[in-house]
């Protein structure tokens, strides 16, 4: 069942579950969740990507633009280019609770797509997706826009702790990488 805005707040209160909301989110947030905002944008830079069974690795990243309070930092991403953003929000996820993403219709009206995944009980850090220009013309993001909207779940029984390396928000591996 998804968490509604008033238990969030309590949450976030309470238990830390949302760091750096902006102001709009704390006072009246929108429909059933909390919109997030960029804080990073990194660019692909070479190296190489391994998926196996056992082992992983990503592509080097390159951090082209950042949030910077009072500054309004843009990056303009033109069609066909693929980048890996961050949030300036953190989360701080109980075992009991899951968040899911679903974007915000100007990103898509805009012809940015988001690929973003879930977050596991027990995970704490930024959050970090992807997005790609999959339209005609370029569009311009100034950082600390709202992009994406998380709804937070209750976990039926409970949920396992994230075991994963991504723990804390880094955004590439740094070799190959064993999995735990």
């Amino acid at each position: 069942m998804i968490i509604g805005p008033k238990i969030l707040l309590k949450l976030v209160k309470e238990k830390k579950l949302v760091e750096n909301l902006s102001e709009r989110e704390l006072i009246n947030p929108e429909g059933a969740g909390f919109d997030l905002r960029v804080g990073e944008i990194y660019k692909l830079n070479g190296g190489k990507a391994f998926l196996g069974e056992t082992e992983r690795e990503t592509p080097k990243m390159k951090l082209v633009v950042s949030y910077e309070k009072g500054n309004k930092n843009k990056i303009v991403i033109k069609p066909g280019e693929f980048y890996i953003a961050t949030t300036i929000e953190k989360v701080n996820t109980p075992l009991d609770i899951t968040i899911n993403f679903k974007p915000r219709t100007t990103t898509f009206r805009s012809g940015l797509f988001l690929r973003t995944g879930n977050v596991a009980p027990g995970y704490c850090g930024k959050l970090s997706f992807a997005i790609s220009n999959e339209g005609p013309m370029p569009v311009t993001l100034e950082m600390g826009c709202r992009i994406v909207h998380a709804q937070f779940e209750w976990v039926d029984g409970g949920g396992n702790t994230y075991r994963g390396q991504w723990q804390g928000g880094r955004v590439t591996t740094q070799k190959r990488e064993k999995q735990i």
